[in-house]
């Protein structure tokens, strides 16, 4: 079964499509053992590209664990290159069906893999959520990007535990679904720092979604502009959220290999 493996900042998938992808029967196990990076071919998630009668494709996104996630930012990025470099489309802009609604995708530069993605109208925001864990309280912002999302400032992010603290308030009973944990240190009032701890995957280089919601709770708090270069592990994304209504999101995604893998 042929498969491609892609990243956006080194937020990492194995993508199938066409006849494999409509062949899979098992999403979850099969993302559980493809996944793994010791015996399995290592990823944050697995991208099942389907056909679609409102969009261009429909994008299944099943993380690491098996879960399976309504909206990705960073595999959005991929998605749109990985139709036009396969030939699946000769357009530069392309439609993806999610379980988080459409969305609209362009690709500004192909040799580049530069893409900028609409992510659509931020949801359910709740600047001053208070989240007690033990004995501390944790202030941040709630928002669903299509998925949901708690962004936290911490004075410095670099030494912050994030992998103590991450799953404590992914798992916590105030997201009944579970959430996406972003950990914020403001830089400037164009620069933020981000880490994440990602709902189904752990710590990962990248998160579309959750440097989509940083910026949210920065701009609506008035500590950045309503342009905002969002600094992860793998790279930056350029976050604007002009009118405070729709958000885009620019940056990189890259194929990283393709191969054959018997199932």
């Amino acid at each position: 079964m042929h498969f491609t493996k892609y990243n956006g900042l080194g937020n990492d998938f194995i993508f199938f499509d066409g006849e494999a992808a409509l062949s899979i029967k098992d999403a979850a196990g099969l993302a559980r053992k493809l996944c793994d990076r010791y015996t399995g071919i290592g990823a944050d998630g697995l991208i099942l590209l389907l056909p679609s009668t409102v969009a261009d494709v429909r994008m299944r996104i099943i993380n690491s664990d098996g879960s399976e996630a309504e909206m990705c930012g960073n595999a959005s990025r991929c998605v749109p290159l990985h139709c036009l470099k396969k030939g699946f489309t000769s357009k530069k802009q392309i439609t993806l069906q999610t379980l988080a609604g459409l969305i609209h995708t362009e690709v500004l530069d192909e040799h580049k893999g530069l893409v900028r993605v609409n992510m659509g109208i931020p949801q359910d925001i709740v600047p001053s959520f208070e989240v007690k864990l033990d004995a501390q309280t944790w202030v941040g912002t709630k928002v669903s990007m299509g998925n949901p999302h708690f962004v936290v400032a911490v004075k410095d992010v670099e030494e912050f535990p994030v992998a103590q603290v991450g799953p404590l308030l992914e798992t916590h009973p105030l997201f009944p679904q579970k959430t996406n944990v972003e950990f914020v240190q403001i830089l400037d009032k164009t620069h933020v720092r981000m880490r994440v701890w990602e709902r189904g995957a752990g710590i990962t280089r990248a998160c579309g979604t959750g440097a989509c919601a940083t910026a949210v709770a920065c701009i609506l708090q008035g500590l950045t502009d309503k342009q905002v270069m969002i600094k992860l592990d793998g790279g930056e994304l350029q976050i604007a959220w002009p009118e405070q209504k729709e958000i885009f999101m620019t940056g990189l995604a890259q194929e990283v290999f393709e191969g054959e893998i018997s199932l």
